[in-house]
């Protein structure tokens, strides 16, 4: 399969001007190519990734990815799929900002790959340099308000209001593709499928500008889940790309609870595995679904691919040793991810403490009465070894490198203790 043919495969190709064009131009040599990323946190998310992978996709194919950080239209906004304004941030959050993008992209693209290697680009390195007079006189002329109005992303927000601000992005977006079209003689852009406006008015910008040459729009579905909760969001909040945001063993939980409707589909979506190799799976998800073989592989190939190797094995680790209750064997930076959002309580001092004190006290258990049934009766463990004996004292053996120990109490409620 060419590329257009294995995204069509995935169900990532939504949108694209002149198939037969872009197919024949693809097909003639290396293509270069670009997608942006507004920094409008200071991580990506994985809302995010599928753009980034279809970048890599095309750079697996032998064409040039490039990765614009759009530390200019940062500062502005982008209205598409927003009921609402956005905040501006401080021009020195925006650069910070752009800066830890960028560094996640290195993370997920080849940039040392010979014969097309990625690039990052910052469109505040030429909107910045835009006077008022350039802008309006040489840019803004070539766009009507009827065209503008007419947009999805704008026409979207007529009703709630939209700022002249917020109205003027997608001519910036345009220059973005102007400006790599003539410069770096990228020739085609792509975005998720609500960028379908912005990328196409680039095409027209270019096309007005009076270039010879053709330059191509394609875009890609935005994620539903098949429960119609959003993708990418979980109890706990957003799935970040930063691993001190969401740490690689909740990301790991992420993809390895999908639901059988969706992990098929995510599985072409977001891993490099053949079509032969879902298949397989797609199979083994009809035979076994107790097995949950295509989730672990979706869990496996995306934390490896956006953490690395040692972190997906730590992740698989933590996950076992929850489900076996089998705690000891962690390390204190593996239980800071696994229990991370479990209730904790803090022992001052390091003190050594009788279990039933430190139950009550750790308002595990609500009384003294209740605590000593608890712990007779078998309700109560100790890093995942079960303890019985009233008398127990809680001290330097069973503190896990001097700073953690798990009590749970019944069969799933943890605490923390922390020293």
């Amino acid at each position: 399969m060419n590329i257009l043919q294995d995204l069509e495969f995935r169900g990532l190709l939504n949108q694209v001007t002149d198939r037969e064009g872009l197919e024949k131009e693809l097909e003639s040599g290396k293509v270069k190519l670009y997608c942006g990323f507004d920094p409008t946190a200071d991580s990506l998310h994985i809302g995010n990734l599928l753009p980034i992978l279809t970048l890599r996709r095309f750079q697996e194919a032998g064409h040039q990815p490039f990765a614009l950080v759009g530390g200019g239209t940062g500062l502005i906004g982008d209205p598409s799929g927003r009921q609402t304004e956005r905040t501006l941030n401080e021009a020195e959050i925006v650069v910070q900002w752009t800066e830890k993008i960028k560094s996640q992209l290195s993370r997920l693209l080849d940039f040392e790959r010979e014969g097309n290697p990625a690039n990052t680009v910052n469109n505040y390195d030429w909107l910045s340099q835009l006077t008022m007079i350039e802008f309006l006189r040489d840019v803004g002329k070539n766009f009507s308000i009827n065209y503008m109005l007419a947009k999805d992303s704008v026409d979207s927000r007529l009703e709630g209001g939209i700022s002249f601000t917020e109205f003027s992005y997608m001519i910036l977006q345009s220059y973005d593709f102007l400006n790599l079209f003539q410069k770096e003689d990228i020739k085609l852009q792509i975005g998720g499928s609500d960028q379908w406006g912005n990328i196409t008015a680039g095409m027209e910008l270019i096309r007005r500008s009076g270039e010879e040459e053709k330059a191509f729009g394609l875009t890609i579905p935005l994620i539903t889940k098949a429960d119609g909760t959003k993708f990418g969001k979980t109890a706990s909040g957003t799935i970040w790309l930063d691993a001190d945001k969401t740490t690689p063993y909740e990301f790991y939980q992420f993809w390895v609870n999908a639901a059988d409707a969706d992990v098929i589909n995510w599985l072409k979506y977001f891993t490099f595995l053949s079509q032969d190799q879902i298949a397989d799976l797609e199979k083994s998800m009809a035979e076994a679904p107790e097995k949950r073989e295509a989730q672990k592989a979706l869990g496996r190939e995306v934390t490896t691919l956006v953490h690395g190797e040692e972190a997906y094995l730590q992740a698989v680790k933590i996950t076992e040793a929850l489900f076996s209750g089998n705690l000891s064997d962690l390390t204190a930076s593996e239980i800071e991810q696994g229990f991370k959002d479990v209730p904790s309580f803090s022992v001052e001092n390091q003190a050594d403490m009788n279990i039933v004190d430190l139950l009550v006290e750790a308002n595990i258990s609500p009384s003294k009465r209740q605590a000593r049934e608890d712990v007779t009766n078998g309700a109560v463990s100790v890093n995942g070894e079960k303890v019985q004996d009233l008398s127990y004292t809680i001290d330097s053996k069973d503190r896990i490198e001097n700073r953690f120990v798990i009590l749970r109490r019944g069969k799933k409620k943890y605490t923390l203790i922390r020293y």
